[in-house]
C-alpha cells in the first residue's frame, strides 16, 4: 500500500501560506478564495482551505455575493 504524501497547507512553504501572508502583507495581497480559506481554518479530505475556497467563489462569484445571500 502507497502512503500519500500529506499534502495541507501546514505543508506549504511559510511564504505561500495564506495566513502567513496575511500577517506579512494585509488582506489585500490575498484573493478571496484566500480569505475564505483562512475563515474555513481546514479543508476537507482530498480538498485544502484554499481549494474549497476557490470552489466557493466560483459558486457565488464572490465574497460579496455570498454576503448578500438572504437565508
Amino acid at each position: 500500500m502507497t502512503k500519500l504524501k500529506p499534502s495541507g497547507i501546514a505543508y506549504w512553504p511559510e511564504d505561500e501560506r495564506p495566513r502567513e501572508r496575511l500577517l506579512a502583507l494585509g488582506a489585500h495581497a490575498l484573493t478571496d478564495a484566500e480569505l475564505l480559506a483562512i475563515l474555513l481554518r481546514v479543508g476537507v479530505k482530498g480538498k485544502s482551505a484554499v481549494e474549497l475556497g476557490h470552489d466557493l467563489v466560483r459558486r457565488f462569484g464572490s465574497v460579496q455575493a455570498m454576503l448578500k445571500l438572504e437565508g
